[in-house]
């Protein structure tokens, strides 16, 4: 399915020409009709020669008009440049043209309309000329050009067949499994409720499947689609669509936010771009300069921070953050428009290279650039190895997600960077580069992989520093310190210990060189304490007594080190004294017998605290179960 867009000055008959080629007249208000000028966005289609059936975006030409414009031309694959015969090239018929230039729609057809008002064939010439010479240097510079007349008919066929001719080797719209579908009308049917409209791109909507609206953060119900009037259940990338909500109101939706599946979408208020000014832009670009940002169906003011320069000319291409007034829905490789607010001129446009960086990115640094480059214009793998050097460790197929690119793309471009030692893969039970994408394997990249075992041995050893006694670092201290929270954090620690470069101990994670050296006075300090535990080993000092007698570091590294086993606040014992009580428990509890506290207090000769602790920790490892007042064997 592809979607034309008109483009061209006010009053050169765009709309008349749709309603001439397809039955349908696009001006769909009634000011529209009373005034016989376009004012918002009208829809329409037809089916060309071919057989193939395409949508039409009617866009308005009057410069008062040229958000709503801007609003329609974003998701065409064929522009349709209507300039009239009797008056040739105008002001808007320009800027509609350099629009579509930085917007590179991949192809056009000019139109010469009203070619009935025109009996000069000299002047009709005149004007071809003027055309091909307005089209030098833009996207549209090969377009074929077709005098027509909406009036008589003159080159309506021809019209058709040409557009035919130019789709016939046009490439359909991926789907990249991420459909999207940015709204630019919103309205009530009665008996059906909601409805929004827009052009699909990234993937397939069905009836049923739950949507959500960004940057709005609901989530609504697809209780039916449309394309051309026609019922469907599936429609695929390219459709021209009226979707039917359930589950949002009216109130809430507005042209600009974007309907994707949930999760699949974040909304963002920093973008990374490439700039391209107009060749005849009339204004600079400054950093710091405010601007007003149109991409897909949705304007947002934004400020922006030119990474290379202090300010940008004509025909000029820069680096530049867009820091946004609001959040919106925006991907990698969207084209964009920027405009002055004040006077309204558009200035410039070009691609979102980064949707969501992860920080305001210094000036002049040549890293930046580098990566920024490697996004915009660098293979699937550079692509690929750029967003994992700066987002860090993530799952193949959200990486994928993040890329934009194709499936059968990133497969392959995965396993040539494991198979160059580019990457590296987090699954402690994945062998080889085969299927990284379909197996969805935690992936890092060497140069991340690098960095973060230099940030954890840093960590480590400052922490050895300062805790001596101490045998490893908390293990949810350094992956909350490394920003690497739950299974991801695990992952990375667990390779680090296969490879040596780590040890852990339960719990605690140390340099493997790291070893607790302890003074002769601190040796003689804890053979006293232990030798109190021989001496009484079911009735043992608390571990307040312990810590009262070697300090608290020194009483937590037995408690590291397992010469001593802490059951509670209180109560610690040493394994020893713990073993043979639990093996005289399981004695006793064999044939079915049953134990309660008072004759585990008799049975060791201890007191009510220790017998208590002893029994629950029997609990835990679930050697005992507590039925009633009393225990028996699991």
């Amino acid at each position: 399915m592809f979607v034309i867009g008109t483009a061209g000055h006010v009053d050169h008959g765009k709309s008349t020409l749709v309603q001439a080629i397809s039955g349908i007249n696009p001006d769909r208000l009634r000011e529209e009709q009373e005034r016989q000028m376009t004012i918002d966005l009208g829809f329409a289609w037809v089916t060309l020669p071919s057989g193939r059936q395409v949508s039409i975006v009617d866009v308005p030409g009057h410069e008062d008009f040229i958000k709503n414009m801007l609003a329609g031309v974003g998701g065409i694959d064929l522009a349709l440049l209507v300039v009239a015969a009797d008056e040739a090239v105008m002001p808007q018929t320009r800027e509609h043209l350099a629009i579509l230039d930085l917007l590179q729609i991949p192809k056009g057809l000019v139109a010469l309309t009203k070619a009935d008002l025109v009996e000069d064939p000299v002047w009709l010439e005149l004007v071809r000329e003027e055309v091909r010479e307005t089209l030098v240097g833009t996207v549209l510079a090969e377009a074929p050009i077709v005098p027509v007349s909406a009036l008589t008919g003159q080159g309506l066929d021809e019209l058709l067949e040409s557009l035919d001719a130019l789709l016939e080797t046009s490439v359909p719209r991926q789907d990249l499994g991420l459909p999207r579908l940015p709204i630019d009308r919103a309205f009530t049917i009665s008996g059906f409720g909601t409805v929004v409209t827009g052009t699909l791109v990234g993937g397939h909507l069905q009836v049923g499947d739950t949507v959500e609206i960004v940057p709005l953060g609901r989530t609504a119900r697809i209780r039916g689609l449309q394309s051309h009037s026609v019922k469907i259940e599936r429609a695929s990338p390219g459709s021209r669509l009226a979707v039917n909500l359930t589950g949002v109101d009216l109130d809430l939706l507005q042209r600009g936010q974007v309907l994707a599946l949930p999760g699949t979408l974040s909304p963002t208020r920093l973008v990374d771009v490439q700039l391209r000014m107009l060749r005849q832009a009339a204004h600079l670009i400054e950093h710091g300069m405010e601007v007003e940002l149109f991409t897909g169906a949705t304007s947002v003011l934004a400020r922006v921070r030119l990474l290379e320069v202090e300010a940008l000319a004509a025909a000029e291409t820069g680096w530049a953050q867009l820091w946004l007034d609001e959040p919106v829905a925006i991907s990698r490789y969207d084209r964009f428009i920027v405009r002055l607010p004040s006077p309204s001129l558009t200035l410039g446009g070009g691609q979102v290279v980064e949707p969501q960086p992860v920080r305001r990115h210094r000036r002049f640094d040549g890293r930046v650039i580098e990566r920024l480059a490697a996004l915009a214009q660098g293979t699937p793998e550079a692509v690929l190895l750029t967003l994992l050097e700066e987002r860090g460790p993530m799952a193949a197929r959200a990486l994928a997600g993040q890329s934009q690119l194709p499936a059968a793309t990133v497969e392959p471009a995965l396993q040539a960077l494991a198979e160059e030692g580019r990457i590296l893969s987090l699954a402690t039970d994945h062998a080889g580069s085969a299927h990284l994408l379909k197996e969805d394997v935690p992936l890092i990249s060497v140069r991340g992989w690098e960095r973060l075992m230099q940030r954890a041995s840093a960590l480590l050893r400052d922490y050895h520093r300062r805790q001596p006694l101490r045998s490893g670092m908390p293990r949810e201290e350094l992956k909350s310190r490394l920003r690497l929270p739950g299974e991801r954090g695990n992952q990375i620690l667990q390779r680090a210990e296969r490879e040596g470069l780590l040890r852990m101990n339960g719990d605690l994670v140390a340099l493997p060189e790291h070893q607790v050296q302890l003074s002769d006075a601190q040796q003689q300090a804890i053979n006293a304490v232990l030798a109190r535990f021989e001496e009484m080993p079911f009735a043992p000092p608390a571990y307040a007594e312990v810590q009262e007698a070697l300090g608290a570091d020194l009483a937590q590294h037995l408690i590291e080190t397992g010469r001593l086993v802490r059951l509670s606040d209180a109560v610690v014992f040493a394994p020893e004294a713990l073993n043979e009580m639990v093996e005289r428990l399981t004695d006793h509890l064999e044939n079915g017998r049953t134990i309660t506290v008072a004759e585990v207090r008799d049975l060791f000769g201890t007191s009510r605290k220790y017998a208590v602790a002893f029994l629950e920790e029997t609990d835990r490892r679930r050697i005992t179960k507590r039925i009633g007042d009393a225990r028996v064997l699991r």
